[in-house]
């Protein structure tokens, strides 16, 4: 990226939210309620932490990834042994992933 761009870049991220964390002697921080709110984090659920050079990092909520294997077993025992329509199957996936959070507008 250019260092014009970049440069724009990070002064548009810095005027939405500016916070300066103090890290304690066990090598912890604490978040401020408004940054996880920001990142559509709730209390319990995980961060992921991306490493970036220059000593940056990038900070995002960590969502569950599914497997066809979890949703195959989410569907055992359930249909009967009759084979599903794609509707069933695709209404199946989505009722997963709002109990996932995944469909869930605030949760992001």
């Amino acid at each position: 990226m250019p260092a014009a761009l970049e440069s724009n870049a990070n002064l548009h991220y810095h005027s939405l939210v500016a916070s300066t964390l103090t890290v304690t002697a066990r090598g912890q921080v604490t978040f401020r309620k408004e940054v996880l709110q920001h990142l559509g984090i709730k209390p319990g659920e995980k961060i992921d932490l991306d490493l970036l050079p220059g000593g940056r990092a990038a900070l995002k909520a960590a969502r569950p990834t599914g497997s066809f294997r979890a949703l195959a077993g989410r569907l055992k025992g359930k249909t009967n042994g009759r084979v599903l329509t794609v509707e069933e199957i695709n209404e199946a996936i989505s009722g997963a992933a709002t109990r996932a959070g995944a469909g869930d507008e605030d949760h992001r």
